[in-house]
């Protein structure tokens, strides 16, 4: 891939976003997207992210696997992948105008989504139709944006999980959600040999994030990170949006 060195080291700065967001604070998966979209064609970022998503969930699967609870993932996962083909259909129907205004919008709503979860302090009141809604969702959005973890941190905070078992859970989901997008982005030729051995320049980037985020989570001020996040994810979210 061409990429001027600025462009390349926002690369690098987008790569680390996604380690941290697999290990240790999950909002900056909204921004991590929204900056790739940024720097190459919108509709080509969502393939070249996966890769480097599939890397930060190995490392978080490894680290954190042991505490998931295998019933809601098994429970959510097959209206999930309804959703990624939904997202399959969309994306093979859009020009790169239009996606960048798709994910511009969903990277948005997801940081609204976020805001609003936190000033409803995470309650909810689910009742049947809420994981078909949520897992649906929660593919159309992976597959379209790579950018579904505010929409699943609703629905497992509606669970109570205690903290290692939510960071366990979203490790393993994730993990096989993006396994299971790879042969729709290959279809699409949004994934190729060149974009990843694009990721595979990325990777320590990824892995050094992975691994900052696990020293990061128990040291940081949760609070104040996630409202700087929130608002780089506004922001990004807008640039795309208005181009």
């Amino acid at each position: 891939m061409n990429l001027s060195p600025t462009q390349l080291l926002v690369a690098i700065l987008g790569a680390l976003f996604v380690g941290v967001s697999k290990t240790g604070v999950g909002g900056l998966g909204v921004l991590a997207s929204a900056v790739f979209a940024m720097i190459v064609p919108a509709r080509q970022s969502a393939g070249l992210v996966l890769p480097m998503l599939i890397f930060g969930d190995i490392v978080a699967v490894l680290s954190y696997w042991r505490h998931a609870r295998w019933a809601h993932i098994g429970w959510m996962f097959p209206w999930t992948a309804g959703g990624v083909v939904l997202g399959w259909l969309a994306l093979g129907r859009i020009d790169d105008r239009q996606a960048r205004l798709l994910i511009g919008t969903i990277v948005l709503v997801l940081t609204a989504l976020q805001l609003l979860r936190r000033l409803r302090g995470g309650a909810a009141a689910p009742g049947g139709w809420y994981m078909p809604v949520i897992g649906v969702l929660a593919g159309f959005t992976t597959l379209v944006a790579n950018a579904a973890g505010a929409i699943m941190a609703v629905y497992l905070l509606t669970l109570r999980l205690p903290k290692l078992e939510f960071v366990g859970t979203a490790a393993v989901f994730f993990l096989l959600v993006n396994l299971f997008k790879v042969p729709f982005m290959i279809q699409l030729g949004l994934l190729t040999a060149d974009s990843f051995s694009f990721n595979l320049l990325l990777a320590p980037a990824v892995f050094a994030g992975a691994l900052g985020g696990r020293w990061l989570l128990p040291r940081i001020n949760q609070r104040v990170f996630e409202n700087v996040t929130l608002g780089l994810g506004a922001l990004a979210g807008l640039k795309l949006l208005l181009g």
